[in-house]
Order: structure tokens, then sequence, then C-alpha cells
């Protein structure tokens, strides 16, 4: 099929609809609603499903009293930040971050400040100086591919950050839905299981872990996680339960079924081989036609982000591309503080290698004929 006159969305992060394990989601499905309804689609306690909750706790070297599984891990962001801070408290993200996140803190009346970023994760220098002038109530970071830039945290600073947050008291909120799909590269552990080796000591730990399956099976069945201390857990179910009573107990005994058949390492492996190559095909496009742009080398996950020239206006080039059949986010969305001048998400999962390279051809052209403007 030609891509000629084809309208190309490099917008949203979602999977492909190849990405979906859909045949073995429906055994699952079968074998959960015939071995297990009277728990399934019942009301239940809002921490979640136990079996799937010890499967969690094993994998992520944690107890299952201090798992709680619920309808996707933004919404448990929310209780925990609801737990967590009063209006007007500051919370830190990363500069940029996930828009949505942004939203959800700046809804609860919380101050949102940002904290740059550079190739390895946050600055240093800015996080510390951040941290002594506002008193953050926690920093919401994604350590493992970031959404939207695609950074990765290193090591020495998931490190560093444990420290300042024993030090200075503050909570360190770690979204990681991505750290699953490393495509090259070395694996780090998560800033949750840093903590675990740094502090031995009970009631010391400042980490909440958030995943969610949304990446790996399906962003439809909702069904996302949150690891911490149990006394905290308690107070999160407690909301949780006040929101919405009882979470979605069919999804999760279907997603427990299908980490218990093994499933979930294969089915890893297979999108990572399914978009890995998208990566590559983006990257080469963007040195071969957009080379005065500069933009991240994710090894992983769904993004990479890309900065223009500053000579190009973005809110401009995002309507001339609309109007070549690309239509792009608006980056200013990903900043707290709306400074997205230069910036672009390019998520890659679900387009074709084929649709990525005319994608960036068709924006190439659009940067040529404004650098001749």
């Amino acid at each position: 099929m030609s891509l000629e006159n084809k309208t190309i969305y490099f917008t949203r992060g979602v999977p492909p609809v190849e990405a979906f394990p859909t045949q073995q989601l429906q055994e699952c499905a079968a074998t959960v609603l015939e071995e297990h309804s009277d728990t399934v689609l019942q009301y239940h306690p809002s921490i979640g499903y136990l079996p799937l909750r010890e499967w969690l706790a094993q994998r992520h070297a944690a107890q299952p009293q201090e798992v709680m599984v619920g309808n996707g891990s933004l919404e448990l962001q929310g209780f925990l930040a609801e737990l967590l801070t009063s209006p007007g408290d500051v919370v830190f993200v990363e500069k940029p971050s996930y828009d949505r996140a942004i939203t959800a803190f700046s809804k609860k009346g919380l101050e949102v400040v940002s904290v740059p970023l550079e190739g390895d994760g946050y600055r240093v220098d800015a996080l510390e100086a951040l941290v002594k002038e506002h008193h953050p109530k926690f920093f919401y970071i994604i350590p493992d591919f970031q959404n939207p830039s695609g950074i990765t945290t290193s090591q020495a600073k998931r490190e560093g950050l444990i420290k300042l947050a024993q030090q200075y008291d503050f909570w360190i909120l770690e979204d990681n839905p991505y750290r699953d799909l490393r495509y090259w590269g070395e694996e780090i552990p998560s800033i949750y299981s840093v903590q675990q080796a740094l502090t031995q000591d009970e009631g010391k730990g400042k980490v909440f872990f958030f995943s969610s399956f949304s990446k790996l099976l399906s962003p439809g069945m909702r069904v996302g996680y949150l690891i911490g201390p149990q006394d905290m857990l308690k107070k999160v179910a407690k909301i949780a339960e006040d929101a919405y009573i009882t979470p979605n107990m069919l999804s999760q005994g279907i997603v427990s079924d299908y980490c218990r058949r093994g499933w979930l390492e294969p089915g890893i492996d297979r999108l990572r081989n399914l978009y890995r190559p998208k990566l590559e095909t983006l990257i080469d496009a963007l040195e071969t036609h957009m080379p005065q742009a500069r933009w991240t080398k994710p090894e992983g996950g769904f993004y990479l982000s890309l900065y223009l020239p500053p000579e190009v206006d973005l809110e401009h080039f995002r309507d001339q591309a609309h109007e070549k059949g690309v239509v792009l986010s608006d980056g200013n969305g990903f900043f707290a503080d709306n400074d997205g001048d230069s910036f672009l998400r390019l998520p890659f999962c679900a387009l074709s290698s084929e649709e990525i390279r005319e994608a960036v051809k068709r924006l190439g052209l659009i940067m040529q004929a404004a650098n001749r403007e």
C-alpha cells in the first residue's frame, strides 16, 4: 500500500494491534472464569488479586503485603499523591516529563517544579539546589527509557537520588512501565531495587515503585501496580476503596494466569523483536533526513525526543507537518513550565518502519524549506 497520501500520526505512545497476545489472553480468560469466577466476578479488597500480588512480589523481591494492584498505574499515582500531599505542596518532575502526571498533580493543587534532564538523567546540581529551595514532598521520575525523552537515568544518579531523599526527607515515585523493553545495552537496577541494596534497615525506604501491564500486554485491561511500605499501602488502599470500592478483578485474574503460565518473558522477547527495528529505522531516518536537529538515542522503550534548531518555529513546523500528512504532539504539554518550544516527542512503536521513514522524510523536507526562508 502506498504511503504517498496517508496521514501518519506521530503522537500517541500506544502498542500496535499485533503486539497483543490475544489468543493467549482468551485462553487465560476462559480458565479464570472457569476456575476462579467466585473471586474475579465478586467485590474484592482494593489492594488487589492476591495471586497476582504474590507473583509480582516474587518478581521484585518484595513481600505480597508490599504490593497493590489497581486500575492502571496513573490512578494509583493519584491516590498516593493524595496521601502524601496537601494543596499548595511542592512536588518535582523531570523536565520534560509525562504530561498526564503533570496534569494530575496540578489538578490536585500541587506546585509542580521541573528538574532539568541531561543525557544520563537529572542534573545533580540542579536537583540538590531545588530540593534545598522548595523542600518537595516527592520527586516523580521515570528512570528507564523516560516518557517523553527516552533517556535512562544512570545507576550513580539512582544511588545519589536515594541518598538525597533520605537526607532531605522526600519520597521518590519511580514510574517504570518501560524497563522490560530494553532493545540493546545493559540493564540498570530499578531505583527500588537499588534502595533495597543500600537500605537494610526496615522503615528507611523512600521509594514507591509503579508499573503496569499496559505496554507488555494491553492498555485496555487497566492493570497497574504499586510497591512500597506496607503501612503506606494500607492507607492508599483505603483511598482506592473510597474511590471505586473494588478494582477490576477479572483483568487482574487474566494477567495473573498469563504470568503464572510463564508466558510473560517470551512475550517480552517478542515485543523487543517487534519494536527494535522500528527504533533503528527512526534513528537512521533522522540521521538521513534531519541532520540539523538533535535527538536522544534511547536503548529501549516507546519514545525518542527530537529538538529542532532554535531558528525553527515549532508551532509553524507542526502546522506545516500537518499539511504534509504528519500529525505531531504539542511538546509544551510535557513541560511543567511550558518550556517546550523546540521539543517533539516521537513515539515509534505503533507505526511500521515504512511509516516512520516516510514521516521523517516529510519532516526533513519541511525543515529544509524552513532553512531556506
